[in-house]
């Protein structure tokens, strides 16, 4: 069977768009006897195999029990190479080996919900994307959202009430309040610290807005812990005040929470 090349890219983006972890596995080269060859490739999901073949058998049996067993793992592995046998590891009577790439692309467990699309989203959003997150972007400006280039990890909600997304949101995420300011904020803020207890809430404003929405939050009936756990100003003191490098800070901060909390597996650095 050809390999075709877009049909191929066409299932990956379609498991990337739905979150599925999944394995690329590619035949990189041969000895001996082999139903395909080198470059061949089948897409791998939990429930077996999802896009494409590497020549079927006890070889592409083998090669779907190895990706499954990889994504069971939830190892954090980006390639794993490996040559077999074709008598004394794949229990054929045809002689030779046969090479596999096995490309693990595990669903990132780092949400991050921004309410707002404005400048300073339509600068923190794109950086997001270049990170291993999905975003969702919320506004009731359906012209702003508009504005962010489509991507599989980054989802559009329009919508007229703000605080009545939340319940179709996933309460792991971290939540990032830049609205039109305080009068649409605040409501949000409110409905999160009602509902739900995410590992981050940050929102956008000044030491003068944190106390006003720590005044209007205490007037409320919100006890002193829900009245505390936001961060504003959100973002780490650096930069500017210019969109671009309030997004730097602002993305500063999430990471450095998502570090610390552990929401993905991170190598040590050494400096």
């Amino acid at each position: 069977m050809a390999f075709d090349i877009h049909s191929h890219w066409q299932a990956i983006r379609q498991l990337l768009a739905a979150g599925t972890p999944f394995v690329v596995v590619t035949l990189t080269s041969m000895c001996g006897s082999a139903p395909q060859v080198p470059g061949a490739k089948v897409v791998v999901c939990a429930g077996g195999p999802y896009h494409g073949t590497v020549g079927g058998g006890r070889v592409e049996a083998a090669v779907i029990r190895y990706a499954s067993e990889l994504l069971r793992e939830g190892t954090r592995k980006s390639c794993v190479h490996v040559t077999w046998n074709l008598q004394t590891d794949i229990g054929m009577t045809c002689g030779g080996e046969v090479s596999f790439l096995f490309e693990v692309h595990q669903c990132s467990d780092w949400k991050v919900v921004v309410y707002g699309a404005g400048h300073i989203a339509q600068a923190l959003v794109p950086m997001l994307l270049k990170l291993e997150c999905r975003v969702t972007c919320v506004d009731q400006r359906e012209d702003w959202l508009d504005r962010l280039s489509g991507h599989d990890r980054l989802t559009k909600i329009h919508a007229t009430s703000l605080p009545d997304v939340l319940e179709q949101l996933d309460s792991a995420s971290f939540f990032v309040l830049m609205t039109q300011g305080h009068a649409t904020d605040l409501p949000v803020l409110q409905e999160i610290l009602r509902t739900i207890e995410p590992p981050y809430v940050g929102v956008l404003g000044s030491q003068q807005k944190a106390r006003v929405l720590r005044r209007d939050l205490a007037q409320a009936g919100f006890n002193e812990q829900q009245q505390q756990a936001f961060f504003c100003p959100m973002g780490l003191p650096m930069g500017n005040n210019t969109p671009p490098e309030i997004a730097v800070s602002v993305l500063a901060q999430l990471i450095q929470e998502r570090d610390r909390l552990r929401i993905v597996d991170q190598k040590t650095k050494q400096f």
